[in-house]
């Protein structure tokens, strides 16, 4: 059993919370075929990347702007073919509102698409792909949500499942925990502890008179 004492938790959002990997590899299967490129090179690189960012790696000859507004729209559409991460819900609604925060490399339509798709809340402090300047491993992002929660970076915990997210974490000065739900456990060593899936947290909470503890508890059993 891990154990993490913080002020706040910042969540990824897809392979965290929602599972969307079928819908995203649907919608870059199709976007490969209409372009004649190898859709294979683009999931090797493009998760945890923002949509544009991926295709100025894959197709610099394009308008990864252009592009990636025509994929986010195609992933709308299909939002309702996202599911929850079986535990998520829970956990979600264990931690006070203004103790946690999605920071996604997605844009916050598409997010709030599947969140409200999967039944999951709605949170308060929020970090999407036009929030930034650069996308994940560059750390403003968690910076970024650190901040919304008036927390600082080092008082967080962020849960995570991509390599390019756990160095975004982990240089923002985050503890961070990573879940297996995308890639093998070897690729994710850089996390502080790595768990299956968000249904193996557990959120602690202890108010006493001189203030408010969270321990987020990873129970390995």
């Amino acid at each position: 059993m891990d154990r993490f004492g913080c002020d706040a938790v910042l969540f990824d959002l897809d392979g965290v919370l929602v599972d969307s990997t079928p819908s995203v590899e649907r919608a870059w299967r199709e976007w490969a075929a209409l372009h004649g490129l190898d859709v294979a090179d683009i999931l090797a690189v493009s998760h945890g990347r923002r949509t544009a960012e991926t295709i100025s790696l894959v197709a610099p000859h394009l308008d990864a702007e252009a592009e990636a507004n025509r994929l986010k729209a195609k992933e709308i559409e299909d939002a309702a073919n996202v599911l929850p991460i079986e535990g998520a819900a829970a956990l979600l609604e264990s931690l006070p509102f203004e103790r946690w925060a999605v920071v996604t490399s997605g844009t916050r339509a598409l997010a709030h698409a599947r969140l409200r798709a999967c039944g999951l809340p709605m949170p308060e402090a929020f970090v999407g792909a036009e929030d930034v300047q650069g996308g994940k491993p560059d750390p403003e992002c968690y910076l970024r949500g650190a901040k919304l929660l008036g927390v600082r970076p080092d008082r967080c915990v962020v849960v995570e499942d991509a390599p390019s997210g756990i160095a975004a974490g982990r240089a923002a000065g985050a503890a961070v925990v990573a879940v297996t739900t995308t890639h093998p456990t070897p690729e994710l060593s850089d996390a502080n502890a790595v768990t299956e899936t968000v249904g193996s947290l557990q959120a602690r909470l202890d108010t006493d008179p001189d203030g408010f503890a969270l321990e987020l508890v990873i129970n390995h059993g």
